[in-house]
């Protein structure tokens, strides 16, 4: 006879293929294992419900993507952008440094690389290819990339995801997030700078540095959002989630209230299009709790760091296998379910050869983000071809030296942990 956990797994593959949302599959291949087995089918939904009950942090999930989506339907995001172009927009290849600044500021807003991708990038987009200066597909290939900063800076919805599978802290696996991503932004402008000088893409025109005062003004209820964000989480005054309530309702309020630029339709718009993205990711959770039993009750993890302490890794050589696996994985998978379904295997392993957990958070988190930029799932691609309405085969080809200088980047936090655990253990962390 087949065994149980072998044929649910080629039920979710199979069913996951066919299109039906992974965590609907996840369900699916658990109650077909729990059925084989002789258990009672109820055991799924008791894990989901103390799965649910114990994760106060989830809460966070569905507050960041209504901020990110306030911010998006108001004029913050306008007035961030002529910030970011008063500040950089005046150097060879100016809007696309314009493209990686705005990103890094917005991520400190939204947590999530699709908002960051589908809100100020549709504005820098428009920008860019104005007038023929930049070509469509280098613009969407930049956004693209850009985007992938969101999540690593926080807040940050995947580690998050991340948290719940490992108990770490989310405040220092935020603070561990924010040195890798200033770094993917530097590496990513040095080589839009590189490639402006080979194409020559022009020099914008520069804004008076008389006029910077009043557009900082201008911008600056938006820009205090990480402000406030940051500052409550670390200065113990809020936990994530309750910041992700303040970050909601300070969007709500400086773009309703103050400035004026979201109508009660737009305004019930987002509610709808945040539920569902939440319930999106809800499902998913919910899938990945069911079948996280699953994987428990075949002792998958410690038969998992039992190979590798067979195979005698070291952590150099653990890190390089991961790095490679999760890349990989990131081509066919999306983020989320990488992180829920195949992180929780590694994370024994990880602590088997002494691997910090909150490193290897930020390692995973970056390399998941990654796969949405390389083909041929690259949620990210399809978003920003949508946008231009260019072929993604386009924006492949100018995605690939961006993809390059990220690569380069995660050879540095994946094997420099100083680096990366610096500021959390300014602030108090142990590890």
């Amino acid at each position: 006879m087949t065994d149980p956990f072998t044929l649910s797994t080629i039920l979710i593959l199979v069913l996951a293929i066919s299109g039906l949302s992974v965590g609907l599959a996840m369900m699916c291949g658990t109650f077909l294992y729990l059925m084989m087995k002789g258990f009672d089918p109820s055991i799924a939904s008791e894990t989901l419900l103390q799965g649910l009950f114990n994760g106060y942090t989830l809460l966070a999930i569905p507050l960041f993507i209504l901020a990110a989506d306030l911010m998006n339907i108001g004029s913050l995001a306008d007035r961030l952008l002529r910030f970011c172009q008063a500040l950089v927009g005046r150097f060879r290849g100016g809007l696309g440094h314009v493209n990686v600044v705005s990103s890094v500021i917005f991520s400190g807003m939204s947590g999530s690389a699709v908002a960051d991708a589908v809100g100020m990038g549709k504005i820098i987009i428009t920008l860019m290819t104005k007038d023929g200066k930049y070509t469509p597909s280098y613009a969407a290939a930049i956004t693209a990339a850009t985007a992938t900063i969101g999540p690593i800076i926080p807040p940050s919805i995947p580690m998050v995801l991340y948290a719940l599978v490992s108990d770490q802290s989310v405040g220092y696996l935020f603070a561990a997030g924010m040195a890798p991503g200033l770094l993917m932004a530097f590496v990513m402008g040095l080589m839009n700078f590189a490639i402006a000088r080979k194409r020559n893409f022009p020099v914008d025109e520069a804004i008076p540095l008389r006029e910077l005062p009043g557009i900082t003004w201008r911008a600056f209820p938006a820009l205090m959002l990480p402000v406030i964000l940051l500052g409550g989480i670390y200065g113990g005054i809020m936990t994530p989630t309750e910041a992700a309530a303040v970050a909601a309702a300070y969007a709500l309020v400086i773009s309703i209230i103050l400035y004026r630029s979201v109508t009660f339709g737009q305004f019930w718009d987002t509610l709808k299009s945040g539920s569902r993205s939440a319930g999106s990711i809800g499902v998913l959770i919910a899938g990945s709790l069911t079948f996280n039993y699953v994987i428990t009750r075949e002792n998958i993890p410690n038969a998992l760091a039992d190979f590798l302490a067979y195979m005698e890794l070291s952590q150099f050589g653990f890190l390089v296998a991961v790095n490679l696996l999760v890349l990989l994985l990131g081509c066919v998978l999306e983020g989320g379910a990488i992180l829920l379904i195949v992180v929780p295997l590694l994370i024994p392993a990880a602590q088997a050869v002494g691997v910090d957990l909150v490193h290897f958070g930020v390692i995973v988190v970056v390399n998941a983000m990654l796969g949405l930029i390389t083909p041929p799932y690259g949620l990210l691609l399809f978003i920003v071809a949508n946008i231009t309405k260019q072929p993604v085969g386009a924006v492949i080809r100018d995605i690939w030296p961006f993809i390059l200088a990220l690569m380069a980047a995660l050879v540095v936090i994946t094997f420099v942990p100083d680096f990366v655990l610096f500021l959390p253990r300014l602030l108090g962390y142990q590890g």
